[in-house]
């Protein structure tokens, strides 16, 4: 029986893969399959000694350089930083089954090949991955019907609520036309005017510029369908359906200071942390859940739930869970894979269908359009795009077609009866019949006027942290912006949102301060809306990164004991030392092998990096307090919110040195552990001690790596920020 990572699709693309090491020869040859002989000297004309002119009939040159100066093709107008990875889903149980007749939402005996795009927005190809932005979260379902393209967002929402503005939307959120300035950002005068004089955008612009519009990693996002599509059964009924992802791990973010260090000190970080958490064994999960709404309800709403700007309430509509995503393979190389995948939001199968969303209209034209220009007609047979279930069509011809179709007929109806249409019965699309009555016109219906109920809505329903990074964040956006009727504006719309979020931007930027409310905030939350809602049920640290600071002199069993506790719960720990190379420990002078690999040195990867960071005891510490990099490496990580354990006379250094401020310590002459502000501390940690730690995660008694695995599972202490300490050091 095969493996879900031996999945159809997987065997599907094998057959293009060339693996090098299982050639039938390990030589160099043309593209014409010709042996070389030489690769590195073009065909001139030469006496040996001097160099003379290239020869024009040297196919060999010509054929290296001209497919060199052809392999880019088109880039994304949006969504252009990416990766991907391969996986599977399968559905728990038939519950979906009462809405739909797709056998990939309701047959549990499935297990769906799938390959998903994450990515940025505004960027380019070259940009980083940490910048504020939505992020797409696009997944290629390889269906035995076909493939359904779930092509989506790790926001419920967008800026627009029709289609005919996406041009418009795209055009002033790119870097802006006079000098291509910024990449990779949104702070500037054209977004933000846009946005400004297009008050629909408001609920969008609360999400991005909250901690979702910087998440801590491909991993803990939420995704979203966005737009309203529906579910078929074979009886004639309808549903309008909302689609979501829940990560398994929590929904978590950087901080801001953190997301723009990490821009410049590791631009690939997302990428990278999905592929180590697919190395190391820690795949990737997400539960998928719908909303449903019977077509008959549709308008039982103070919204219009066709309106792309708006989510669906889950106290109103709650979600229904009825499956899980896993991935657990990367490509095999990235071009023909993570580039060359071509996502529709058009590609669905029998049992799904579409609304009249205004957004969802135009996404179905542009998203099959925009292919054309990147990939061409054909760009469905490339091996990425290609579905695992037969294809049996009268298409022909076009540039770069592969499928060599065999016969004397290409048309529809055909005197052999080849390829015939398919009743809904066997399995053919059907289109659920609806009545519409209208008048042709350019007009959007009464309830998509209201824009400011469901930002206050979300503003309303943040943790106070959140709401603080939220203002922030906005202040931060808005002081990029040189033009003063452009931040005049939107601090007044921010005061149709909400009275003190628009006096404190205001203040900050040089806005408009209001006197007044412009519009009553009407105090309605939804518990969901905060990322704190999302904490997993049982505390995890699966796929963390963990910083061990240390030099020579360290305590090597404290060290292998608590590296041995924290992997056991699937954490990733990494020597960062003075130098990269064999670190040694105390009693062993410098006997080689007898010490630990430094993974980096403290210039070599920054706190910014890691999840938390440990400091072990010995007589190292004493190195470590007179290096200002260390120091500041500690200091880095308290600002940013994360856990810091420390061992012994460790404890000393995060006092005396360090010297974080507000934080109680735990004695050194003591084995009880002590926990205050994200800060870990204990006397003591030797065999015993390790021989009783991390039965499970948690705070109390259980020891040292328990409880600093718990403050490591809380993401960050925001406490830490919210009662001033973070802005009593420097890092």
């Amino acid at each position: 029986m095969t493996s879900p990572r031996d999945s159809a699709k997987t065997i599907d693309i094998q057959r293009d893969v060339v693996d090098p090491s299982r050639a039938k020869g390990n030589y160099l040859t043309s593209d014409q399959g010709v042996k070389i002989s030489d690769t590195d000297n073009a065909l001139k004309i030469s006496d040996g000694a001097n160099v003379g002119p290239h020869l024009l009939e040297d196919q060999i040159a010509r054929e290296k350089i001209m497919h060199f100066d052809h392999e880019r093709i088109p880039e994304r107008v949006v969504h252009a930083r990416g990766t991907g990875a391969f996986g599977h889903f399968k559905v728990f149980n038939d519950r979906a089954s009462k809405y739909t007749y797709a056998p990939v939402l309701t047959d549990t005996s499935r297990s769906t090949p799938v390959f998903v795009r994450f990515s940025t927005v505004q960027g380019s190809r070259g940009s980083a991955d940490t910048v504020r932005d939505v992020r797409g979260f696009a997944v290629k379902f390889y269906t035995e019907e076909g493939n359904w393209d779930l092509v989506g967002n790790d926001i419920p929402v967008f800026f627009i609520q029709e289609s005919i503005k996406f041009p418009d939307f795209v055009h002033a959120v790119k870097p802006e036309p006079h000098n291509e300035v910024p990449q990779g950002q949104s702070a500037h005068n054209n977004f933000w005017d846009f946005v400004g004089l297009q008050p629909e955008s408001a609920h969008m612009v609360m999400w991005v510029m909250s901690d979702r519009g910087i998440p801590r990693s491909y991993r803990m996002m939420q995704g979203f369908g966005v737009n309203t599509f529906t579910l078929n059964t074979l009886s004639g009924e309808q549903y309008f359906v909302k689609f979501h992802w829940i990560p398994e791990l929590g929904v978590h973010s950087l901080v801001w200071d953190e997301a723009l260090k990490i821009a410049g000190q590791d631009p690939d970080f997302h990428r990278k942390d999905l592929y180590e958490a697919i190395d190391n064994g820690a795949f990737p999960k997400w539960k998928l859940c719908i909303q449903v709404i019977p077509t008959s309800k549709e308008h039982d709403f103070d919204f219009d739930i066709l309106d792309a700007t708006k989510i669906w309430p889950e106290e109103l509509v709650p979600l229904e869970e009825i499956g899980e995503l896993v991935l657990d393979r990367k490509p095999e190389e990235f071009f023909p894979e993570v580039e060359q995948v071509a996502f529709c939001t058009s590609h669905v199968v029998p049992g799904i269908g579409f609304s009249d969303d205004p957004l969802l209209q135009g996404r179905n034209f542009s998203y099959f359009d925009t292919q054309l220009s990147r990939l061409g007609v054909n760009w469905q047979e490339l091996p990425i795009n290609r579905p695992v279930c037969p294809v049996l069509n009268h298409h022909r011809d076009g540039r770069m077609r592969h499928r060599i179709t065999s016969g004397t007929v290409n048309y529809w109806p055909n005197r052999n009866g080849t390829f015939p249409p398919v009743s809904p019965d066997n399995g053919g699309f059907f289109t659920h019949p609806s009545k519409v009555e209208g008048i042709r016109q350019r007009v959007r219906g009464a309830k998509f006027q209201e824009h400011y109920n469901q930002a206050q809505l979300f503003f309303n329903s943040l943790a106070s942290h959140e709401k603080k990074h939220l203002i922030d964040a906005i202040s931060f956006e808005l002081d990029h912006c040189d033009d003063p009727v452009v931040y005049q504006t939107y601090t007044k719309v921010l005061n149709f949102i909400d009275f003190e979020l628009a006096k404190q931007v205001a203040q900050n930027v040089g806005g408009v301060v209001p006197d007044k409310p412009a519009k009553q905030n009407h105090g309605q939350t939804s518990k969901p809306l905060s990322q704190l809602y999302y904490a997993p049920k049982e505390p995890t640290i699966v796929g963390r990164r963990i910083a061990v600071l240390l030099a020579d002199g360290f305590n090597l069993p404290e060290v292998t004991a608590v590296r041995a506790a924290l992997a056991s719960a699937k954490a990733l720990t990494f020597i960062i030392a003075p130098r990269r190379g064999e670190i040694f420990p105390s009693g062993v002078g410098r006997a080689i092998g007898k010490g630990i690999a430094a993974d980096h040195h403290f210039e070599g990867q920054r706190s910014t990096l890691f999840d938390a960071v440990y400091v072990p005891s010995g007589e190292h510490v004493a190195e470590l307090a007179k290096n200002g990099r260390a120091i500041h490496y500690v200091r880095e990580a308290f600002g940013h919110c994360k856990a810091i354990g420390a061992v012994g006379n460790a404890v000393a250094f995060l006092r005396d040195v360090v010297n974080l401020p507000g934080v109680e310590f735990q004695h050194e002459d003591t084995a009880d552990v002590k926990t205050s502000y994200g800060v870990v501390t204990t006397g003591t940690y030797g065999v015993k001690s390790a021989a009783t730690d991390l039965v499970k995660i948690g705070p109390g008694s259980q020891g040292f790596a328990a409880n600093f695995s718990y403050a490591i599972s809380l993401h960050r202490c925001y406490e830490r920020e919210l009662d001033g300490l973070t802005t009593q050091i420097a890092y």
